[in-house]
């Protein structure tokens, strides 16, 4: 067994106060995981992501106490006005966050409280059975993941302010890992926006959380993920989307932080007219690695999605994306289109990506393209040509390339701001 399950699995043995089906699942997880172990590039969605120096590294469980203080005012956002949960290395801070007066229609609570007070609706998702070697994170999660957010909202009602989930990472006694597990549920014709906030400042700790979303007919929701982890952090995200019929998902990713980062993202459109649109963008610099990996599929008639995403590398970072979409049998009618672009911005960089599209379905409209490449020397020569100064030529070129992935966003205040943190972690110098 590797350094970083040998020293998790006495963390996934402690005794808890939960119901015996959860016990039961840990345990199967945990079996599975040891017999199998991580993936391994023999593994084909891992074939660009060793993880042979995170086997080796040993983590601690946090204990909930951090050697520094958090200023609240570093986890707000601006225009950012409702309800907001804190995980402080993996554990809910309740004087970080803030719920106050709930808006009518939101249930807004923890999975630690729910699994105290009323465990049962909860056995399904909880339970969820991982198989292969290649989800190995998600059964290492159902065998670590004590804690996270509940989130429900009832039939009809459209909450209006964001929902702002915050996970920080903050010094603690050496490196620690910890697992989250998030459940959210719109009722039929609701309506959602949520913000996915990662920061963290001089830590290198081990990060894995599962967000599983599911949306009844006519839901619709707006999700922002804002990655701003650690510099030296690992980071391991799933997030799962299950979509009823004429529901909608409009999702928009920054991929900024970290120096290992994974993000499987799954959405499954099983009723007829869902649609599901991804819009992200990944910018890397020093020896960063981040991995994309999508997978959608359409299960009904008339459904349609809509991936678009943007990369760059700098130095010697590595950037992976790809994204596959299959068409079922059954889904005819379906609309799907796949752009991923792609900038190196040094000659040690590297960018994979890969894109991928079943069809077993008839009159469908399909399209997927993606470039690797550099800067159009011919819009550089006309910038400069026009007087500005290469490194500001440069700087525009690489921001135009980029911010188009953030146009989805309504709330105008919120898009600035990630334009901003996106603008902040651009490389402007060749």
């Amino acid at each position: 067994m590797s350094a970083l399950l040998d020293s998790l699995t006495s963390a996934a043995a402690t005794d808890r106060a939960e119901p015996a089906w959860l016990r039961d699942a840990r345990a199967e997880a945990l079996r599975s995981l040891q017999a199998e172990g991580l993936p391994t590039p023999r593994n084909e969605a891992w074939k660009y992501t060793a993880l042979r120096a995170l086997e080796a590294r040993r983590f601690a469980v946090p204990n909930g106490e951090t050697s520094a203080a958090i200023d609240k005012s570093t986890l707000e956002l601006p225009g950012i006005g409702g309800p907001r949960l804190v995980f402080v290395n993996g554990i809910f801070d309740a004087d970080l966050s803030g719920v106050g007066d709930l808006p009518a229609g939101l249930s807004l609570t923890t999975l630690a409280q729910e699994l105290r007070t009323n465990p049962e609706p909860l056995r399904f998702l909880l339970t969820r059975h991982y198989a292969g070697r290649g989800e190995a994170f998600a059964r290492l999660n159902t065998a670590l993941a004590g804690d996270g957010v509940l989130l429900r909202v009832a039939a009809g009602a459209r909450v209006q302010a964001p929902v702002h989930l915050v996970h920080v990472g903050a010094p603690a006694q050496g490196d620690v890992a910890w697992a989250l597990r998030h459940l959210v549920e719109l009722g039929q014709g609701s309506a959602l926006t949520l913000i996915e906030h990662h920061l963290g400042d001089a830590n290198a700790h081990f990060g894995n959380l599962v967000s599983q979303f599911s949306l009844q007919a006519g839901a619709r929701l707006q999700l922002v993920q804002l990655q701003e982890a650690a510099s030296a952090a690992t980071l391991v995200r799933r997030t799962e989307f299950d979509l009823g019929e004429d529901a909608r998902v409009e999702a928009a990713t920054l991929e900024l932080g970290g120096a290992l980062v994974r993000h499987d993202v799954q959405a499954r459109m099983r009723g007829a007219r869902a649609h599901w649109n991804s819009r992200g963008c990944f910018s890397l610099g020093g020896r960063q690695h981040v991995d994309t990996q999508l997978d959608v599929r359409h299960e009904a008639r008339d459904t349609s999605c809509d991936i678009f995403w943007r990369g760059l590398a700098d130095q010697r970072a590595r950037g992976v994306f790809r994204g596959a979409i299959t068409i079922a049998a059954g889904a005819d009618g379906s609309a799907a289109a796949l752009s991923n672009k792609n900038l190196l911005l040094s000659p040690h960089a590297e960018i994979d990506t890969q894109p991928v599209l079943e069809i077993y379905a008839d009159e469908v409209q399909a399209s997927h393209g993606a470039t690797v490449g550099q800067l159009d020397e011919r819009a550089m020569f006309y910038l400069r040509s026009r007087g500005l100064p290469q490194a500001q030529a440069r700087a525009m070129l690489i921001a135009a390339f980029c911010r188009e992935t953030l146009d989805g966003i309504a709330d105008t205040t919120l898009r600035e701001h990630l334009a901003e943190r996106l603008l902040a972690h651009l490389p402007t110098e060749g």
